[in-house]
């Protein structure tokens, strides 16, 4: 009779299991909304060297006292039929303090996954361009570590990129799509969060709307330059020439090729 209790009982939750897996649902369109934080603490005294700090430090000193610790930005992220669109939202208000390229976004982002693709419309000091090339390739490294973000169960992957900026992501296989912010990519599910410690900055999802998103609402940008990779390093060497140490021009050129 124990026996067959038993049976019945492994039986029972081998039936449970199999309308749950069979009734599980995974999103595979819909909205994310991001935030981008900056620790501006952190990153204005990077900028401040001995040729400008009769400026900086008395104006970093009043945005320490006027303004929040973090800049926070907001962007939308729209994903369907493996294909994917970040775009920045404008701030409603001016930011009155001290603006640092790597505290900006710069970037719409359009990726097919299918293809491998990656159209990017960039805006720098005025110019826009258009970089349509094969999406950025990141050797992510899978971490046991996990957390929840916006409701979702997440699994934590670090990388390098641009040879020298450490990648912290925590991505969900729940939404099967390997798409996140910006231009991260390339896990087995959607991107959540991003940090990137070193630098001072993050993305991290705020709400996922779970919803079909019309075709026609994802596309590539069209306006701008269509420029090559090679043009555009050319474009950035001309109009950041002379904008402080090379320390500075560092975080210069990563804030526009992230």
């Amino acid at each position: 009779m124990k026996t067959l209790i038993n049976s019945l009982t492994l039986l029972l939750i081998a039936v449970c299991n199999f309308s749950y897996a069979q009734n599980a649902r995974f999103t595979t369109s819909g909205t994310i909304q991001f935030e981008k934080s900056s620790n501006t603490h952190a990153i204005v005294p990077r900028m401040i060297t001995k040729d400008n700090e009769a400026f900086y430090k008395p104006a970093f000193e009043q945005q320490k006292a006027t303004q929040p610790q973090f800049r926070v930005l907001k962007s939308e992220f729209k994903f369907a039929d493996n294909k994917t669109l970040f775009t920045p939202i404008a701030p409603e208000t001016r930011y009155s303090g001290i603006s640092v390229p790597i505290m900006e976004q710069y970037s719409t982002v359009y990726t097919d996954l299918g293809t491998n693709i990656a159209t990017s419309q960039k805006e720098i000091y005025g110019d826009v361009v258009l970089l349509t090339d094969t999406a950025r390739k990141i050797n992510w490294k899978i971490t046991d570590e996990t957390r929840d973000i916006a409701g979702y169960p997440c699994r934590r992957a670090n990388a390098l990129i641009m040879d020298s900026i450490y990648v912290v992501a925590f991505y969900t296989d729940k939404i099967p799509v390997s798409g996140g912010p910006e231009s991260f990519n390339g896990l087995p599910g959607m991107i959540l969060q991003v940090a990137l410690p070193h630098e001072n900055i993050s993305w991290v999802a705020t709400k996922v709307t779970d919803m079909a998103v019309p075709a026609k609402e994802i596309v590539a940008p069209k306006k701008g330059k269509v420029t090559s990779n090679k043009d555009y390093r050319a474009l950035l060497d001309k109009v950041l020439k002379g904008q402080g140490n090379a320390a500075i021009m560092q975080l210069y050129y990563k804030a526009f090729l992230l």
